[in-house]
C-alpha cells in the first residue's frame, strides 16, 4: 500500500500516519458454588458444530472467566472489561477455524452457549461469539457478539440480555452502560494509537475512529453506527462529514498517533 503522512492542523495537535496495516437441555448443575455469572469451556472440547445436536453438555470444573475477572460489563453493548490475567487467558486460547464452544452460566446453571472465534476464519457462525484476540496487549476488553463475521449471519433471539445474567452482574456491582460518545470530553490515550477508516457512501464521506489493536477489524464492525467511549479505554466513533471527524479528532490527547486506513473489503 502506498504510504504517506497526513498532518492534522496544529490546533488539533494530532499526527496522522497512513499505513497498511442452548439450545442446552442440561449443563452440569450439581455442586453449585453460588459464584454468579461465569463463562465455562465445555468438557472434552465439544465443537460448535456438535452443540445443537446434544441434549446434555458438561462444562469444565473451573470457569474460564468468573465475576472476579470482570471489571465491568456494559449492558447496552455487551463489552466486558477484564482483569489483565483474564484477558491473557483468552488471548492464549487455541481456537480452531471452526470455533471453540463456551457456555455462559449463573451459579453453574447454563443460560446460553456460544463460541470463541478467530478473525482469520473463513467459516461463518450463526451464534453468540467472542472473537479470539490476536494480541495480548490492551485495551483489556472483549465483546459478546452476535454471529460471525457479522451480525447478519446471526439467527434467532438475542440471549445476551437474560434476566439472570443481568441480575447476577448487577448484584456484584459489575453492570453499567457505555458513556456517551457524543459528549465533548477528551478521548483516552491509546497505547497502540487509533485507527481512522474512511469511505464514501450516498455522496458523503463516512469516518470511523476506533482504538488501535493487534487484531484484524472487519468491515461490518467498522461501518457500525454504534458509538462507544468506554470507561476502560475502548473507543468506536462513527461520524459523517469532514467537519464532524475534525471535531472528533480535536478530542484526542496531544501527540496521539492515528493510522489512516481505507475500509477493508472483507
Amino acid at each position: 500500500m502506498k504510504k504517506s503522512i497526513w498532518h492534522i492542523p496544529a490546533k488539533l495537535a494530532v499526527l496522522i500516519m497512513v499505513s497498511s496495516i442452548l439450545i442446552l437441555s442440561g449443563c452440569t448443575t450439581s455442586n453449585s458454588k453460588g459464584e454468579g455469572f461465569a463463562i465455562y469451556l465445555t468438557r472434552g472440547g465439544i465443537s460448535p458444530a456438535q452443540m445443537p445436536a446434544l441434549s446434555h453438555i458438561d462444562i469444565e470444573e473451573d470457569p474460564l472467566i468468573d465475576l472476579n475477572d470482570v471489571i465491568t460489563y456494559y449492558a447496552d453493548t455487551h463489552h466486558i472489561a477484564l482483569t489483565a490475567s483474564a484477558y491473557e487467558r483468552i488471548s492464549q486460547l487455541e481456537v480452531p477455524v471452526g470455533g471453540k464452544s463456551f457456555v455462559v452460566c449463573v451459579n453453574r446453571k447454563p443460560i446460553y452457549w456460544g463460541a470463541f472465534w478467530t478473525p482469520i476464519s473463513s467459516v461463518s457462525f450463526d451464534g453468540v461469539t467472542i472473537w479470539k484476540l490476536l494480541g495480548s496487549q490492551g485495551p483489556e476488553v472483549v465483546k459478546l457478539e452476535l454471529g460471525y463475521p457479522s451480525s447478519s449471519f446471526y439467527g434467532g433471539e438475542d440471549p445476551r440480555n437474560n434476566a439472570e445474567v443481568m441480575e447476577s452482574l448487577e448484584q456484584a456491582g459489575k453492570l453499567t452502560i457505555m458513556s456517551s460518545a457524543t459528549t465533548g470530553d477528551k478521548l483516552p490515550h491509546s497505547g497502540k494509537g487509533y485507527e481512522l477508516y474512511w469511505w464514501p457512501e450516498d455522496g458523503q464521506w463516512h469516518f470511523t475512529l476506533i482504538t488501535g489493536t493487534d487484531r484484524l477489524k472487519y468491515r461490518e464492525e467498522i461501518v457500525s453506527n454504534e458509538n462507544i467511549v468506554s470507561e476502560d479505554g475502548w473507543v468506536h466513533i462513527h461520524v459523517v462529514g469532514v467537519e464532524a471527524i475534525e471535531t472528533v479528532l480535536s478530542r484526542l490527547p496531544q501527540n496521539e498517533y492515528v493510522f489512516w486506513l481505507p475500509l477493508p473489503q472483507y
